[in-house]
């Protein structure tokens, strides 16, 4: 007799089980291929800037601007202070050396002037007066000299006799004795009147010098406020054209105010504004360059200002050959200022993706150039068109360098022609 068998059937918590694994799975399959869809994105080819990476020259530098300037600055500053009676040049005249600009007016340093005057010619009839009186001296010590050197050989002439006479007894020793003694007496006086003729030419010549000492004195103070009065008329300095000039008929002009400038003609310089965080790197001697209507022109760094203004310091930079035809004062140029000497380097022109990533990272394309993924790379210096590669990246490699601001965590991209 058959016995039928029960058929066995799984637990309701075993099936569970199985029920939740199964889910488990197709929920980890479903976020696989979701993420996997989410890390691509199409993107239109034409719109993208692909560039080849190259070894080639590399030099870091930085581009800066300049404003063109005259190679030398003559400013223009009120001497002396006065009232601005005439004007005889506009703004932006072109000057000869001493020619005339405007005319100042000072009533005080005129009448000082006149005053002046006044005194020279006072201490010059003082002058006048004095070496009259000190040649009317002379004459009369020389005519005492004369008188005392006349009794002097008078009383040698009889000295000299009587001494004949008495050797021979033809005179009296008193006699003798007298004509000895006054013979002395006329050579002591000779003697006096020698060193007083010396000590009142000296004395003279002293008087002299003191008296011419203190004519050159106030003559070069009368010069002195003569040149001052004169510089109430304003010259140029140097040949050039005039420029900043800030005078008005009628206007107050205070000693040492700024009136204007001469702008010398000859040649030309650029002022130059740099970031701060160059200022150690940059020094005399360092070479620019600047494009100007299609032609390479090269600048060299003169002098360099060290204050910083703003968070920029500035340099002045002269034209190391030919200065431009053409360019003109106040022109801005952009300039590209070498940091470094040059040398090779693998190169990647620079583009929107820097700002994204940092110079971490890049899109490289694919060999067959359907798509493009990331890459890890290391960025060195750079200059104005290229960064350095330093590792990440070879020769002949494509990337793609303009901005990546809708990829977002994009791992891929699929380009489409």
């Amino acid at each position: 007799m058959d016995v039928p068998i029960e058929k066995k059937r799984f637990p309701k918590s075993k099936l569970i089980m199985i029920g939740l694994g199964v889910l488990f799975t197709f929920l980890l399959l479903y976020v696989f291929v979701f993420s996997s869809s989410n890390s691509k994105l199409n993107v239109d080819k034409e719109r993208l800037s692909i560039n080849t990476i190259k070894e080639g020259v590399f030099q870091e530098n930085i581009s800066v601007n300049g404003v063109v300037l005259p190679i030398t600055t003559i400013y223009l500053d009120a001497v002396e202070g006065g009232r601005v009676e005439e004007k005889f040049v506009e703004d932006g005249a072109v000057m000869k050396k001493g020619e005339p600009i405007l005319r100042l007016s000072n009533t005080d340093l005129e009448l000082s002037l006149v005053n002046q005057e006044t005194s020279v010619y006072n201490l010059l009839t003082q002058m006048q007066i004095s070496q009259n009186a000190a040649r009317q001296n002379t004459i009369n010590k020389l005519n005492q000299f004369t008188d005392v050197e006349n009794s002097l050989i008078e009383a040698e002439r009889v000295y000299k006799l009587n001494n004949k006479l008495y050797e021979k007894g033809a005179i009296g020793r008193q006699d003798f004795i007298k004509s000895e003694n006054d013979y002395n007496y006329q050579k002591e006086r000779m003697q006096l009147a020698k060193e007083i003729l010396n000590q009142d030419s000296v004395a003279t010549k002293q008087e002299q010098r003191q008296i011419n000492s203190s004519y050159q004195r106030t003559q070069s103070a009368l010069e002195l406020m003569r040149r001052k009065v004169a510089d109430l008329v304003v010259k140029a300095p140097v040949d050039g054209q005039l420029t900043s000039l800030d005078a008005e008929i009628g206007q107050s002009k205070s000693k040492g105010e700024r009136l204007g400038q001469i702008d010398v003609l000859s040649g030309f310089k650029v002022r130059v504004g740099i970031d701060e965080h160059y200022i150690s790197r940059i020094y005399t001697g360092q070479r620019g360059s600047f494009t100007f209507n299609n032609k390479l022109y090269y600048l060299v760094i003169k002098k360099v200002f060290t204050q910083v203004t703003n968070g920029r310091f500035q340099v002045d930079m002269e034209f190391e050959s030919d200065v431009p035809e053409g360019i003109r004062r106040g022109q801005t140029l952009q300039i590209r200022v070498a940091l470094s000497q040059e040398k090779q380097a693998l190169l990647v022109p620079k583009g929107g993706f820097f700002q994204q990533t940092g110079g971490n990272w890049i899109f490289k394309l694919s060999e067959n150039g359907n798509s493009a993924y990331r890459v890890d790379i290391s960025l060195g210096s750079q200059n104005t068109e290229y960064y350095e590669v330093i590792n990440g990246l070879k020769p002949g490699d494509k990337v793609i360098t303009s901005s990546y601001d809708n990829y977002g965590d994009i791992q891929e991209l699929i380009l489409k022609d």
